[in-house]
């Protein structure tokens, strides 16, 4: 059952007419196939995405990582299984689907030789939304200052956050972000980020997909790694860590000027007197878990035995 509400969020002109989820959930997958003659791009995926949360979708290249967004997106047709997106089916509500979304391909479909402001205000007249309103995402995006300047004088960096305006002028509920901060200087890449935290904060579900696992670690909360059209992990981002590092402390001490690694494991009942004593040790350098990153997990389990 739907139930549709108006609804006013903290942000510049930010007002999403939303979908009510029954137990949080935005995004169901449940068993969703895909396949081209004799090859299996998405095999029999599960998984759900929760209202507001940040969702990392990781993957190496032909993984199956676009042929999903594509489904969910509505674009693709499954061969099998089934999926919904802020409650609406993506085979049988297509037209609704496509009301309540927000897409960001990594290729940047803009008109060059219009500025800023008539590239969205296109877009605004698809919508049939009121002027007023392109102010309110140039602002969010924070590109006012340049909006009347031609897109062909744009860096890549503010194309990238004037395609991430044209897929918020609709309010849409859940934004699918597919490679947004490729090619970015680290500036312009910590201004997407920034935003992406911000717009979940204010309860928008983000789908992203990335190669920069940095990036994920740092945005997302929860993620799923895919291989060869297969989810091979999903899990909370800490958790999925926590379960692939090894249970050990590193401690540097330098006695005689040279350094010594000393590891203790977390397991062993005299570990925390060992420690104890490190610690109160005039020779105690640092102290360290071995806990992975979310880039050496990420290679552990889609290249076993080559770490």
């Amino acid at each position: 059952m739907r139930r549709e509400q108006g609804r006013t969020l903290p942000s510049p002109g930010l007002r999403i007419t939303h979908y009510d989820p029954q137990n949080g959930v935005m995004i169901k997958v449940e068993g969703l196939t895909k396949k081209y003659k004799n090859f299996t791009a998405v095999d029999n995926i599960s998984f759900t995405v929760e209202k507001g949360e940040i969702f990392g979708f990781l993957g190496p290249n032909g993984a199956g990582k676009t042929t999903t967004l594509r489904l969910l997106t509505g674009q693709l047709r499954p061969t099998s299984g089934k999926a919904s997106v802020c409650g609406y089916d993506i085979v049988k509500e297509r037209k609704k689907l496509r009301e309540n979304i927000g897409v960001v391909f990594e290729y940047q479909n803009l008109y060059t030789r219009l500025s800023g402001r008539l590239n969205l205000d296109f877009f605004r007249k698809l919508y049939r939304l009121p002027v007023h309103r392109l102010d309110e995402v140039l602002e969010m995006v924070q590109l006012s200052d340049r909006s009347k300047d031609p897109v062909k004088d744009y860096s890549h960096g503010m194309k990238q956050r004037l395609l991430i305006a044209r897929a918020l002028l609709h309010r849409p509920e859940v934004l699918f972000l597919d490679e947004p901060t490729s090619g970015l200087d680290p500036h312009s890449a910590n201004q997407i980020r920034k935003m992406i935290l911000n717009l979940s904060s204010l309860g928008v579900t983000v789908f992203l997909t990335t190669h920069y696992l940095e990036e994920a670690e740092y945005l997302c909360g929860k993620v799923a790694i895919m291989d060869k059209g297969h989810i091979i992990a999903l899990d909370r981002t800490e958790d999925l860590k926590y379960r692939y590092s090894s249970r050990n402390i590193n401690i540097r001490l330098k006695e005689d000027g040279i350094c010594n690694l000393v590891v203790l494991s977390i397991d062993n009942k005299d570990t925390g007197d060992r420690l104890k004593e490190y610690v109160n040790s005039k020779s105690l350098v640092s102290i360290h878990s071995e806990e992975l990153t979310l880039e050496q997990v990420f290679l552990k389990i889609t290249n076993p035995g080559k770490l």
